[in-house]
């Protein structure tokens, strides 16, 4: 079992920065492999990055050059470092963890979540 808690979102302008933290309670935390997610409103819930319990990371098109997923196993914590903010970018981020494939973009296919973090970006 593996609880997760998200921190870091808020409200930026376009152009701007901000870094989440995803904090693991499992002291098996190098085992997993980590995923951040994003939801608008009115939308589904969609892959953003992940990276693997070997460190290999995955991003979606869109945030590619923009975002950076990485972890600190010593700490149990994954980030994800988003520059170049754009009003699109606005979603409640959800931080997840799956023992299985870490490079699955199907959310159901991960198996623990966070509460999410609200992230603006105004134009």
């Amino acid at each position: 079992q593996v609880q997760l808690e998200e921190s870091g979102g808020g409200l930026v302008q376009a152009g701007g920065s901000l870094s989440l933290s995803c904090a693991a309670s499992s002291v098996a935390f190098r085992t997993y492999g980590m995923a951040w997610f994003r939801q608008a409103p009115g939308k589904e819930r969609d892959f953003v990055a992940s990276i693997s319990r070997f460190g290999l990371t995955y991003y979606i098109d869109p945030v590619k050059g923009r975002f950076t997923i990485s972890r600190d196993n010593a700490k149990s914590t994954v980030y994800l470092q988003m520059n170049s903010l754009k009003p699109e970018d606005t979603a409640v981020y959800y931080c997840a963890a799956t023992l299985g494939n870490s490079r699955s973009i199907q959310y159901d296919e991960w198996d623990y979540w966070g509460q999410g973090t609200q992230v603006t970006v105004s134009s």
